[in-house]
């Protein structure tokens, strides 16, 4: 496991632009359309620079000389020069523009990529909506930077050392004048772009904690309106957002100063000069052509480090969200799969034995979950699991599909130790029903099928009929084509675990988990997809995770724990005469008075 538990806490404010650079990696598939967009580039600043000469041409030999033939070659250059920009200009923005949104895609996939693989344990610790924030807002400023921003800072840079080296070449006297006072612009740049990128990472986390408070409200919408606490989210929300708004004003400000102090320190630099370069004039060591070209580039070389100030406030930003997008690019979590891997038995039996198991969440060590925890379940059985909240029920589950590993001891599937195969391989063969399903905002029949894409139509409906699930479909508007909302809000609690249960049936796994998956059912539709639970678990091993005993009574075996203990095993009535924690557990569900 590397540095995921990094993101939920307090973040540095980074040292520099280097940050960038590993998405250099994103460019590299398209380096062709780069050199393009490269080339473009050149052509346009190269006329752009063209400009001087045909200045110093229409003064000295134009005008001076009042020659009206160098006139016209002079505004004909021109406007070849203003041609060629503009078709450099068109095809640098169309090919910037283009590389910006293509790398902006392959950058959010890929983050997604590796978020999807992620285990339980890194959401356990980092909000879903920090998630959302980075891979939304974060990558639409990184688009704008590569898309926009990186192509004006090069074509900026260009500017400024082609206007150097012509000015270089049209006075040398002037140029070093110039050159003595550049430091003194340098000053604020340095100085105030390190606050700008500390205020730059901070407002990027203070739009995702904004973006987080947003999801956690309106994924509890239900709660929060039930109790009333609408005003009180308002509030939160609120504050979250004037937070976010005060670091943003901050890190304009400073952005807005260091941009006043480079145009306005660069423009009292070229007055100076232009004041030395007229007193040449008047004494003839120059032509008026040479001070004007002069002029010409040292304006443009100090509009372009004056946009530069503005530009790197933009990468300043962009290095703070590519730092958070790397960091969720990077992270790795939860069980890796194993390099060599070993195969199941062509056959899925569903055999399950947890040898001496020892396990303690990395969010929650004290107590143990489990602790010197053995059990057997032989192919074909059904198991249950009883015991008060905390018991380690759950993270029965949890290891098997393997979202953790044990600190000690190994679990076997088929006699296999699932550390050692594939997770693929391993959670293809168990289906999960959860004491919550999840359902997405799609059709009735996408629902289904999440398990089996690739399933036909009458596995799908045969799924929906053995969850007793057909009844509900068919009197919805759409039937199966009926979209759902999000999170299957159009659906009710009893529904909504009908249409898991026929997931798990389309999937036809050789071990099936349910974690309480009547909870949510009245007794009329309790009682049919009891029914279909019982149809569907022959054949195959079925753990189930239940508190209400009236449910498993007639499991083959019921597996009683206790503080990640197995305090009792045995069928419902032994367990009673036994006069333990079940007996107790099962006099206070079957009690009538």
């Amino acid at each position: 496991m590397t540095g995921w538990n990094d993101l939920a806490a307090p973040r540095p404010a980074g040292r520099d632009l280097r940050v960038l650079v590993p998405l250099a990696q994103f460019l590299r598939p398209y380096l062709r359309t780069l050199a393009l967009g490269v080339l473009a580039l050149l052509v346009g600043a190269g006329a752009i620079l063209a400009f001087g000469a045909v200045l110093r041409l229409l003064i000295d030999a134009g005008l001076t000389q009042q020659d009206p033939a160098a006139l016209n070659r002079a505004l004909l250059i021109l406007l070849g020069a203003v041609a060629v920009m503009a078709a450099g200009a068109g095809a640098r923005i169309y090919l910037v523009a283009w590389l910006g949104e293509r790398v902006v895609a392959d950058l959010r996939r890929a983050v997604f990529a590796n978020v999807i693989e992620l285990d339980p344990g890194f959401f356990e610790r980092t909000r879903t909506g920090e998630v959302i924030s980075r891979l939304t807002a974060d990558t639409t400023l990184i688009q704008s930077v590569v898309g926009h921003t990186l192509a004006i800072a090069a074509r900026n840079l260009l500017l400024i050392a082609g206007g150097l080296f012509l000015m270089l070449h049209t006075s040398p006297v002037l140029t070093a004048w110039l050159l003595l006072g550049l430091p003194v612009v340098a000053l604020p740049v340095w100085f105030l772009g390190r606050r700008v990128r500390a205020l730059s990472r901070r407002a990027q986390d203070q739009v995702a904690a904004v973006g987080g408070r947003v999801d956690e409200s309106l994924y509890a919408i239900q709660t929060v309106q039930s109790h009333v606490q609408e005003a009180a989210e308002r509030a939160r929300y609120g504050q979250a957002v004037e937070q976010a708004f005060g670091v943003a004003v901050r890190r304009a400000a400073v952005g807005a100063l260091l941009a006043a102090s480079v145009i306005l320190l660069m423009f009292v630099l070229i007055t100076a000069v232009l004041w030395v370069g007229g007193h040449r004039v008047l004494a003839g060591l120059i032509t008026p052509g040479e001070l004007a070209a002069f002029l010409f580039y040292a304006v443009l070389v100090a509009g372009s480090v004056a946009a530069l100030s503005e530009v790197a406030s933009e990468l300043l930003r962009a290095a703070g969200a590519a730092e958070r997008l790397l960091e969720l690019l990077q992270v790795r979590s939860g069980p890796p799969s194993p390099r060599h891997p070993q195969h199941f038995p062509e056959s899925a039996r569903g055999t399950i034995r947890f040898e001496n198991v020892s396990f303690a969440y990395p969010t929650r060590p004290q107590p143990p979950a489990l602790q010197n925890f053995d059990l057997e379940i032989p192919a074909g059985a059904t198991i249950a699991l009883v015991g008060p909240s905390g018991a380690g029920k759950s993270t029965v589950f949890q290891l098997l599909l393997r979202f953790y590993d044990p600190d000690g001891g190994c679990v076997r599937v088929d006699g296999v130790d699932v550390h050692r195969v594939h997770l693929a391989a391993l959670r293809g063969r168990i289906a999960l029903v959860p004491q919550q399903p999840v359902l997405f905002a799609a059709s009735v029949r996408d629902n289904i099928a999440y398990a089996a894409p690739e399933a036909p139509e009458s596995a799908i409906l045969d799924a929906a009929v053995a969850a007793h699930a057909m009844e509900f479909i068919s009197a919805l508007p759409e039937g199966l084509d009926t979209p759902l909302g999000e999170r299957g809000v159009r659906l009710s609690g009893g529904q909504r675990a009908r249409i898991a249960l026929a997931r798990a049936i389309l999937r036809d796994p050789a071990i099936l988990l349910l974690d309480e998956a009547t909870s949510a059912l009245d007794a009329e539709s309790e009682r049919l997809v009891q029914a279909a639970l019982e149809r569907i678990s022959r054949g195959r091993t079925t753990v189930t995770i239940a508190h209400r005993l009236a449910t498993v009574q007639a499991a083959d075996r019921i597996v009683v724990m206790d503080r990640g203990r197995i305090v009792a095993q045995g069928s419902h009535a032994e367990l009673v005469d036994e006069n333990g924690l079940y007996a107790r557990l099962a006099a206070l569900q079957f009690s009538t008075t």
